[in-house]
């Protein structure tokens, strides 16, 4: 079975870029079809065969795909995976677009339905120049439009969560199952840079890209009126305007290694996660270094805390909603195995036999169909 896989882009490193190193330990010779690829940011992928659209050669295509909204659906289009018995794209925008010949079986492991389109589009609309929104309608309406009938073409769907499985029945009116992503679960149990002393102690700790829709906000403030020491690792085009937010508790870290990054999470009292998210990649890390997390009450945050054992929860996107949820942790008690082994479930080998399993199902019912 000769197999290829698909992604949005390839210029940046996060969740979905694990999902993908996943995917590769599975398929090894598989290649990797993109829109764009930016070799110096994605690092995760040398030594991979990957395969950019027409579009990698476009002005800043590589560094601010958001140039060409109209033109991503086309270079996904224009793909050629005559060649390929399968295709398994990961997306949470255009890669499912991409057109297979009726004998390709084509599986989508959906990150989510595209942000800015569905879930988040009023937020997006409402952060455009006045002058400037009345002439995005038309392009908001044709790339709905694209989307709803893209999300039609995967024989499958695969969702990350509940939460994700539950926009795709909405927006797109389609089943589908629910695999979660792999995590390292037992890297951030081992010890890490013992003897190591950090700049700070007793903090809370947040990570996350540093950008309007994740409400970090909602932290400064209340770490700043409970005066509560706050970390915050990660950058992002929000960098600028949360710094002036914060007060002198609130400290700002980027570019650590893997293993600093271990260490934050074992040396925090617990992680504050202000956003609604599809998963919550870190929620998962932060328990499996024996951290309990404070999370808003929405999303894929929800599919992972055992509110009271393993974390809590606040009901609001706002600083006065997260005060009483970090003044209610003070009086709470959290036990480090509790949370380490709520989240053992999440580990990479359990997403690697989940999603095989899955791909072999599909691909025998298209041997079928192809035989008759």
């Amino acid at each position: 079975m000769k197999i290829a896989l698909v992604y949005d882009r390839v210029n940046k490193i996060g969740g979905a870029e694990r999902v993908l190193c996943a995917l590769h330990e599975i398929f090894p010779d598989a290649p990797l079809y993109t829109a764009v690829y930016n070799p110096k940011q994605a690092t995760w992928a040398r030594g991979w065969e990957v395969h950019a659209s027409f579009l990698n050669s476009f002005p800043l295509a590589r560094t601010t795909h958001e140039l060409y909204p109209w033109l991503t659906p086309l270079a996904f289009e224009t793909l050629d995976l005559s060649s390929f018995d399968l295709v398994v794209s990961v997306t949470s925008a255009e890669a499912k677009g991409i057109i297979t010949k009726p004998t390709t079986a084509h599986l989508c492991y959906c990150l989510t339905p595209t942000r800015y389109l569905w879930s988040d589009h009023q937020l997006h609309y409402e952060r455009l120049p006045v002058l400037l929104r009345p002439l995005t309608k038309p392009v908001f309406s044709y790339l709905r439009a694209w989307d709803k009938i893209a999300s039609q073409r995967p024989d499958r769907m695969i969702a990350i969560s509940k939460t994700v499985q539950q926009r795709i029945t909405k927006y797109y009116q389609r089943q589908s199952e629910v695999i979660y992503p792999p995590v390292d679960v037992e890297k951030f149990r081992r010890p890490a840079f013992q003897g190591k002393r950090l700049p700070f102690e007793d903090y809370f700790l947040l990570v996350s890209r540093l950008v309007p829709y994740k409400r970090l906000d909602i932290a400064v403030e209340a770490a700043k009126a409970l005066n509560h020491p706050l970390v915050i690792v990660g950058t992002g085009m929000d960098e600028g305007r949360l710094k002036r937010l914060a007060g002198k508790n609130v400290t700002f870290v980027s570019k650590l290694t893997d293993g600093e990054l271990v260490l934050y999470y074992q040396r925090c009292r617990a992680l504050i996660f202000p956003q609604e998210e599809d998963f919550g990649l870190t929620v998962v890390e932060a328990q499996a270094a024996g951290k309990p997390v404070i999370a808003f009450n929405k999303g894929g945050a929800t599919e992972i805390i055992q509110e009271g054992k393993t974390g809590l929860f606040f009901s609001r996107q706002s600083a006065t909603s997260l005060i009483r949820a970090l003044r209610e942790f003070e009086s709470t008690r959290f036990d480090d195995q509790d949370c380490r082994r709520n989240v053992l479930h999440f580990n990479k080998e359990r997403f690697i036999k989940e999603f095989s399993s899955t791909v072999e199902d599909l691909w025998q019912k298209y041997k079928e169909i192809n035989a008759r």
